[in-house]
Protein backbone atom coordinates (compact mmCIF):
# COMPACT_ATOMS: atom_id res chain seq x y z
CA UNK A 1 0.00 0.00 0.00
CA UNK A 2 1.12 3.63 -0.49
CA UNK A 3 2.75 5.33 2.47
CA UNK A 4 -0.36 7.47 2.90
CA UNK A 5 -2.37 4.35 3.70
CA UNK A 6 -1.03 4.34 7.24
CA UNK A 7 -0.60 8.08 7.72
CA UNK A 8 -3.53 8.53 10.08
CA UNK A 9 -2.88 11.25 12.64
CA UNK A 10 -1.77 10.17 16.12
CA UNK A 11 -4.89 10.29 18.30
CA UNK A 12 -5.64 9.49 21.96
CA UNK A 13 -7.75 6.46 20.92
CA UNK A 14 -5.97 4.22 18.37
CA UNK A 15 -7.98 3.74 15.14
CA UNK A 16 -9.98 0.52 14.99
CA UNK A 17 -9.75 -2.12 12.24
CA UNK A 18 -12.62 -0.64 10.23
CA UNK A 19 -11.03 2.83 10.26
CA UNK A 20 -7.69 1.40 9.13
CA UNK A 21 -9.33 -0.56 6.31
CA UNK A 22 -11.14 2.58 5.17
CA UNK A 23 -7.90 4.57 5.38
CA UNK A 24 -6.26 2.08 3.00
CA UNK A 25 -9.13 2.54 0.54
CA UNK A 26 -8.91 6.32 0.89
CA UNK A 27 -5.17 6.23 0.24
CA UNK A 28 -5.60 5.08 -3.36
CA UNK A 29 -8.15 7.77 -4.26
CA UNK A 30 -6.88 10.85 -6.09
CA UNK A 31 -7.08 13.81 -3.70
CA UNK A 32 -5.77 17.35 -3.89
CA UNK A 33 -6.73 21.02 -3.61
CA UNK A 34 -9.41 20.45 -6.26
CA UNK A 35 -11.20 17.86 -4.07
CA UNK A 36 -14.22 18.70 -1.93
CA UNK A 37 -14.60 15.85 0.56
CA UNK A 38 -17.15 14.94 3.22
CA UNK A 39 -16.82 12.52 6.12
CA UNK A 40 -20.08 11.31 7.64
CA UNK A 41 -19.67 10.30 11.28
CA UNK A 42 -16.17 11.69 11.73
CA UNK A 43 -15.56 10.54 15.32
CA UNK A 44 -12.04 11.66 16.22
CA UNK A 45 -11.56 13.10 12.74
CA UNK A 46 -8.85 10.61 11.73
CA UNK A 47 -10.05 10.03 8.17
CA UNK A 48 -11.05 13.63 7.60
CA UNK A 49 -7.58 14.75 8.67
CA UNK A 50 -6.03 12.10 6.42
CA UNK A 51 -7.84 13.70 3.45
CA UNK A 52 -7.03 17.24 4.60
CA UNK A 53 -3.37 16.29 4.89
CA UNK A 54 -3.41 15.44 1.20
CA UNK A 55 -4.77 18.86 0.30
CA UNK A 56 -8.52 18.20 0.09
CA UNK A 57 -11.08 20.71 1.34
CA UNK A 58 -12.85 18.63 3.98
CA UNK A 59 -16.16 18.92 5.78
CA UNK A 60 -16.78 16.49 8.65
CA UNK A 61 -20.16 15.84 10.30
CA UNK A 62 -21.11 13.98 13.46
CA UNK A 63 -24.24 13.76 15.63
CA UNK A 64 -22.11 13.59 18.78
CA UNK A 65 -20.91 16.82 20.37
CA UNK A 66 -17.93 15.08 22.04
CA UNK A 67 -16.88 13.77 18.61
CA UNK A 68 -17.21 17.24 17.07
CA UNK A 69 -15.11 18.81 19.81
CA UNK A 70 -12.50 16.04 19.54
CA UNK A 71 -12.23 16.39 15.75
CA UNK A 72 -11.87 20.17 16.05
CA UNK A 73 -9.14 19.82 18.66
CA UNK A 74 -7.29 17.26 16.55
CA UNK A 75 -7.54 19.62 13.59
CA UNK A 76 -5.89 22.35 15.64
CA UNK A 77 -3.20 19.98 16.92
CA UNK A 78 -2.38 18.85 13.40
CA UNK A 79 -2.67 22.38 11.99
CA UNK A 80 -4.89 21.13 9.21
CA UNK A 81 -8.00 22.96 8.01
CA UNK A 82 -11.15 21.02 8.81
CA UNK A 83 -14.77 22.20 8.82
CA UNK A 84 -16.51 20.17 11.52
CA UNK A 85 -20.31 20.35 11.83
CA UNK A 86 -22.64 18.96 14.47
CA UNK A 87 -25.88 17.28 13.50
CA UNK A 88 -27.50 14.95 11.01
CA UNK A 89 -25.47 14.62 7.82
CA UNK A 90 -28.42 15.10 5.48
CA UNK A 91 -29.57 18.30 7.19
CA UNK A 92 -26.10 19.80 7.52
CA UNK A 93 -25.11 19.14 3.90
CA UNK A 94 -28.40 19.98 2.17
CA UNK A 95 -27.69 21.52 -1.23
CA UNK A 96 -23.96 20.66 -1.12
CA UNK A 97 -22.16 18.23 -3.42
CA UNK A 98 -18.79 16.60 -3.01
CA UNK A 99 -16.15 14.82 -5.05
CA UNK A 100 -15.62 12.28 -2.28
CA UNK A 101 -17.77 11.04 0.59
CA UNK A 102 -16.18 8.79 3.22
CA UNK A 103 -18.09 7.10 5.99
CA UNK A 104 -17.68 4.52 8.73
CA UNK A 105 -21.32 4.47 9.86
CA UNK A 106 -22.85 2.64 12.83
CA UNK A 107 -23.45 -0.92 11.63
CA UNK A 108 -23.69 -3.23 14.64
CA UNK A 109 -27.08 -5.01 14.82
CA UNK A 110 -28.86 -4.10 18.04
CA UNK A 111 -32.08 -5.35 19.70
CA UNK A 112 -33.67 -1.90 19.84
CA UNK A 113 -35.91 -0.86 16.95
CA UNK A 114 -34.87 2.79 17.21
CA UNK A 115 -31.36 4.17 17.00
CA UNK A 116 -30.00 5.29 20.38
CA UNK A 117 -30.67 9.03 20.88
CA UNK A 118 -27.58 9.59 23.03
CA UNK A 119 -24.59 7.89 24.62
CA UNK A 120 -21.55 6.10 23.17
CA UNK A 121 -23.80 3.43 21.61
CA UNK A 122 -24.69 5.95 18.89
CA UNK A 123 -21.29 5.21 17.35
CA UNK A 124 -22.09 1.54 16.68
CA UNK A 125 -25.74 0.53 17.30
CA UNK A 126 -27.74 0.56 14.04
CA UNK A 127 -31.05 -1.23 14.56
CA UNK A 128 -32.05 -4.91 14.29
CA UNK A 129 -30.33 -5.47 10.92
CA UNK A 130 -27.49 -2.98 11.39
CA UNK A 131 -28.71 -0.88 8.46
CA UNK A 132 -30.41 2.03 10.23
CA UNK A 133 -27.79 4.52 9.02
CA UNK A 134 -26.36 2.61 6.05
CA UNK A 135 -29.67 2.74 4.17
CA UNK A 136 -29.99 6.49 4.71
CA UNK A 137 -26.52 7.03 3.30
CA UNK A 138 -27.29 4.85 0.28
CA UNK A 139 -30.47 6.78 -0.41
CA UNK A 140 -28.80 10.16 0.04
CA UNK A 141 -25.62 9.42 -1.92
CA UNK A 142 -26.81 10.70 -5.34
CA UNK A 143 -27.64 14.11 -3.86
CA UNK A 144 -24.24 14.31 -2.15
CA UNK A 145 -22.01 13.35 -5.08
CA UNK A 146 -20.96 15.41 -8.04
CA UNK A 147 -20.77 13.65 -11.42
CA UNK A 148 -17.84 11.23 -11.16
CA UNK A 149 -17.81 11.58 -7.37
CA UNK A 150 -17.01 8.60 -5.16
CA UNK A 151 -18.55 7.17 -1.99
CA UNK A 152 -16.36 4.99 0.24
CA UNK A 153 -18.18 3.11 2.99
CA UNK A 154 -17.04 0.43 5.40
CA UNK A 155 -19.37 -1.90 7.26
CA UNK A 156 -19.73 -5.45 8.46
CA UNK A 157 -20.70 -8.21 6.05
CA UNK A 158 -23.18 -9.13 8.78
CA UNK A 159 -25.29 -6.18 7.53
CA UNK A 160 -25.42 -7.47 3.96
CA UNK A 161 -22.89 -6.13 1.47
CA UNK A 162 -25.12 -7.37 -1.34
CA UNK A 163 -28.03 -5.26 -0.14
CA UNK A 164 -25.81 -2.19 0.02
CA UNK A 165 -24.66 -2.78 -3.56
CA UNK A 166 -28.25 -3.26 -4.70
CA UNK A 167 -29.39 -0.06 -3.04
CA UNK A 168 -26.54 1.98 -4.49
CA UNK A 169 -26.97 0.61 -8.02
CA UNK A 170 -30.70 1.15 -7.61
CA UNK A 171 -30.15 4.90 -7.21
CA UNK A 172 -27.91 5.07 -10.26
CA UNK A 173 -24.40 4.56 -8.87
CA UNK A 174 -21.76 2.07 -10.02
CA UNK A 175 -20.95 0.11 -6.86
CA UNK A 176 -18.60 -2.72 -5.95
CA UNK A 177 -16.83 -4.31 -3.00
CA UNK A 178 -13.17 -3.31 -3.31
CA UNK A 179 -11.65 -4.76 -0.13
CA UNK A 180 -12.44 -6.94 2.86
CA UNK A 181 -10.81 -8.04 6.08
CA UNK A 182 -11.54 -10.64 8.73
CA UNK A 183 -11.22 -9.34 12.27
CA UNK A 184 -11.93 -10.84 15.73
CA UNK A 185 -15.26 -10.05 17.32
CA UNK A 186 -15.15 -7.12 19.69
CA UNK A 187 -16.82 -6.89 23.10
CA UNK A 188 -20.13 -5.53 21.74
CA UNK A 189 -20.69 -8.46 19.38
CA UNK A 190 -19.58 -10.95 22.03
CA UNK A 191 -22.10 -9.51 24.48
CA UNK A 192 -24.91 -10.10 21.91
CA UNK A 193 -23.91 -13.55 20.74
CA UNK A 194 -27.12 -15.32 21.77
CA UNK A 195 -29.33 -12.61 20.20
CA UNK A 196 -27.29 -12.56 16.97
CA UNK A 197 -27.52 -16.36 16.68
CA UNK A 198 -31.30 -16.26 17.24
CA UNK A 199 -31.61 -13.62 14.51
CA UNK A 200 -29.57 -15.75 12.12
CA UNK A 201 -26.89 -13.04 11.87
CA UNK A 202 -24.12 -15.22 13.31
CA UNK A 203 -23.32 -18.90 13.39
CA UNK A 204 -22.73 -20.79 16.62
CA UNK A 205 -19.20 -20.34 17.95
CA UNK A 206 -18.42 -17.71 15.31
CA UNK A 207 -15.48 -15.58 16.42
CA UNK A 208 -14.57 -13.38 13.45
CA UNK A 209 -16.33 -10.63 11.54
CA UNK A 210 -15.81 -9.75 7.89
CA UNK A 211 -15.49 -6.04 7.14
CA UNK A 212 -16.09 -4.80 3.60
CA UNK A 213 -15.28 -1.61 1.70
CA UNK A 214 -18.01 -0.47 -0.68
CA UNK A 215 -16.93 1.95 -3.41
CA UNK A 216 -19.69 3.65 -5.40
CA UNK A 217 -19.21 6.17 -8.20
CA UNK A 218 -21.70 8.69 -9.53
CA UNK A 219 -22.09 8.25 -13.29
Amino acid sequence: MPATALSLPPLPVPPQADTLLLAEALAVEELGPWTDALEIGTGTGALALHAAGRGARVTAVDVSWPAVVTARLNSLRRRLPLRVLHGDFAARTAGCRFDLVVTNPPYVPAPGVRLPPRGPERAWDAGPDGRGVIDRICGGAPALLRPGGVLLMVHSAMCGAGETLDRLTGVGLAAEVTASASVPWGPVLRSRRAWLERRGLAAAAEEREELVIIRARSL
